[in-house]
């Protein structure tokens, strides 16, 4: 039995890992300031604390006593950091930083950050691979890059053992429907459910490895407990890609809906294609997805129909 922190744990990942590390015995400690989290995603059994970790006391405060932190706290968001790129630097880099400093200086075993395929920017070679040249394209994709490398030279520099876990457009249960910033899965979701007219920006011919949230837990917990993996990034998703056309008429097909999308011009700072090369992970984690699309989006609109 280990004790973990896990920050964002009021979130839609953090959530599922908190719940994950429970069922698995482990004692978990989670700390949110509930600006993305819910009270209602807090799971039973763990330890919570309120507070903002871009405040260098409560980073202090939250680590003491625990073996690893799973770093999930965050404002996820393209648009947004594009539209308040400082509250994003905030939550984003300034909040790892502090992190970093107190788990060390704690003797924390490792730091699990959930890093973010938009640091790949839009390059047209696919899959991507950790190896690649980064380009971010919005203020959200170059924290995300800031802060693995803050790890980075965490663990060069002190001794300190990071991982980053690198994610490609999670989905599942939790996600929030409600927030313009949603993922675009939730988002099609709700519009389904409510009958109106999902949103798709650009010509819906853009490609996302969309990756259920089960399987982001694995890769996560797997990234904290293997041996000999400190410093090292990994893609956690699927190696697959589908468009938004092709996931909107998927969703259409569950539900039964024939809905047409309107198209509109599409947003500053996107990516155009994403996949996953998941190798590296698989050979160093023995990571794997376990749960498909197709079945992962039945479970999503099965979760989002029994909350409504």
């Amino acid at each position: 039995m280990a004790n973990y922190l896990v920050t964002g744990g009021a979130g839609f990942i953090g959530s599922h890992i908190s719940e994950a590390l429970v069922t698995r015995g482990h004692r978990v400690r989670v700390v949110d300031n509930f600006v993305t989290g819910y009270q209602h995603n807090l799971r039973q059994g763990v330890e919570f604390i309120e507070g903002d970790l871009a405040d260098a006391a409560v980073a202090a405060s939250v680590v003491q006593g625990i073996d690893y932190v799973v770093h999930q706290a965050a404002i996820p968001s393209v648009p947004r950091s594009v539209d308040r790129p400082v509250e994003s630097h905030r939550a984003n880099v300034d909040a790892m930083l502090n992190l970093l400093i107190a788990s060390r200086d704690a003797g924390v075993k490792r730091l699990v950050f959930a890093g973010s395929s938009s640091v790949y920017g839009d390059t047209a070679v696919l899959p991507k691979t950790e190896t690649m040249p980064t380009s971010p394209l919005s203020p959200y994709a170059l924290q995300k890059l800031m802060s693995e490398m803050y790890g980075q030279m965490f663990t060069r520099l002190y001794g300190f053992e990071t991982v980053t876990t690198r994610y490609f457009n999670v989905f599942g249960p939790r996600q929030d429907p409600t927030s313009p910033y949603s993922g675009v899965i939730s988002l099609f979701i709700k519009a389904l459910h409510d009958g109106s007219t999902p949103v798709i920006y650009g010509d819906g011919e853009q490609t996302r490895d969309f990756t259920y949230v089960s399987n982001v837990v694995d890769g996560v917990i797997r990234s904290a407990e293997t041996p000999g993996v400190g410093g090292h990034v990994f893609n956690v998703a699927t190696n697959s890609r589908i468009s938004l056309n092709q996931l909107l008429d998927t969703l259409k097909r569950i539900f039964g809906s024939d809905v047409t999308a309107i198209y509109k011009d599409a947003r500053p700072g996107d990516v155009r294609d994403s996949q996953a090369d998941i190798s590296k992970a698989a050979k160093l984690l023995g990571y794997k997805p376990v749960v498909g699309l197709e079945d992962g989006l039945r479970e999503t609109v099965k979760w989002f129909k029994s909350t409504t």
